[in-house]
């Protein structure tokens, strides 16, 4: 067993056990904010199209991509009221037409459990022989989101300049790309777009729901695979007051598109490392993937593509081809990324085309 995994699970252990009765509210620290539909918050809502995309590749060559399953009903994306029609368009199955980037960038402790696993590292291979190209970053798994911006505009910055840049983010990743759009404008001549899967664009209530002596001790145990963080710093990035604080007081910049994905699972198909954490989110909202609330998982301004049927590892990372105890607890791991990847990227692209002034 890598020497990492005794570690993160007696963090975990710990995190499971020492959990807060019920999530506080940080009320004098968090700006006024509401929960309403999606088309009453300047959200377009391209459900339909995704899915149709989605599915077109699945019926086209799913079988032959890891974690094939069929996609009808919610098995692959949860179909919510009101989602729009189908459009009925013809999806582009064949080489892209563009030379398209993804930067494919994880969230909390990815960097730790990097040995095991990486961010849509089961989708890639697929992508690109269609002549689309992708970029994995690691980002500092127990450093805050203004470290972490600091690395992303390093890395962008030494990609090819003559190609469009996509971000495809996980989890904290959301949270750290938009960190450095506004810390780094330049970057936003490089970066046309921002994917987020399960980001924790609000926060997590999570991050307040754990005693602080604790989580200083989990950011500073050692780890081989990823150096400590300065007291609470990654998870100081996660707290709803900083993040809504952060959207309150920071537009995100107009000449990017964004678009969102947002994954919940039932309990009974949530991993088991998973399943403690859903029990005190489903306290207040049942609809969660196990560390993010779907709700908070959304961009403002955004487009949203779906809901995908999926705990939070699960979406975006793949742990079952490994034999290890990691692979144990993400018991519910199978999901078709690699799909859910190449409808990213097929609808990002003809979204440009339409779009285009």
């Amino acid at each position: 067993m890598p020497p990492l995994l005794p570690a993160i699970l007696t963090m975990a252990l710990l995190l499971f056990s020492c959990a807060r009765p019920s999530v506080p509210l940080s009320a004098h620290e968090t700006p006024p904010a509401i929960l309403v539909p999606a088309g009453k918050a300047g959200i377009r809502d391209d459900r339909g199209r995704f899915r149709e995309i989605l599915c077109a590749i699945v019926r086209d060559h799913g079988a032959a991509l890891p974690e094939g399953r069929p996609c009808q009903g919610d098995n692959v994306l949860w179909r919510l009221a009101n989602e729009p029609a189908a459009t009925g368009r013809p999806v582009a199955l064949g080489p892209a037409a563009a030379r398209i980037r993804l930067v494919l960038v994880p969230g909390l402790l990815a960097e730790c459990v990097s040995p095991v696993s990486r961010i849509f590292e089961d989708g890639r291979a697929n992508l690109e022989r269609y002549g689309y190209k992708t970029t994995s970053l690691l980002t500092g798994g127990r450093f805050g989101s203004d470290r972490n911006a600091d690395m992303l505009h390093k890395d962008v910055l030494a990609l090819p300049p003559d190609e469009t840049l996509v971000f495809v983010t996980h989890s904290k990743g959301t949270v750290d790309v938009l960190e450095a759009l506004r810390k780094y404008p330049d970057l936003t001549s490089r970066v046309a777009a921002v994917v987020s899967v399960s980001g924790a664009v609000n926060g997590s209530p999570l991050a307040d729901a754990f005693a602080g002596a604790l989580l200083r001790w989990a950011e500073s145990v050692h780890l081989d695979s990823c150096p400590p963080g300065e007291g609470t710093e990654a998870v100081d990035s996660l707290r709803r007051a900083t993040r809504l604080r952060f959207l309150a007081e920071h537009p995100l910049p107009a000449t990017v598109r964004y678009y969102s994905l947002a994954a919940f699972a039932a309990r009974e198909d949530m991993s088991i490392v998973l399943q403690p954490f859903y029990d005190i989110l489903a306290r207040t909202e049942p609809l969660n993937d196990g560390l993010v609330v779907a709700s908070d998982a959304i961009i403002p301004g955004s487009t949203l593509l779906g809901y995908p049927n999926a705990d939070h590892l699960a979406v975006a990372m793949p742990f079952t081809k490994h034999n290890s105890l990691l692979t144990t607890l993400n018991n519910k791991n199978a999901y078709p990324r690699a799909a859910l990847l190449e409808a990213i990227a097929r609808y990002v692209e003809e979204d440009f085309e339409e779009r285009m002034p």
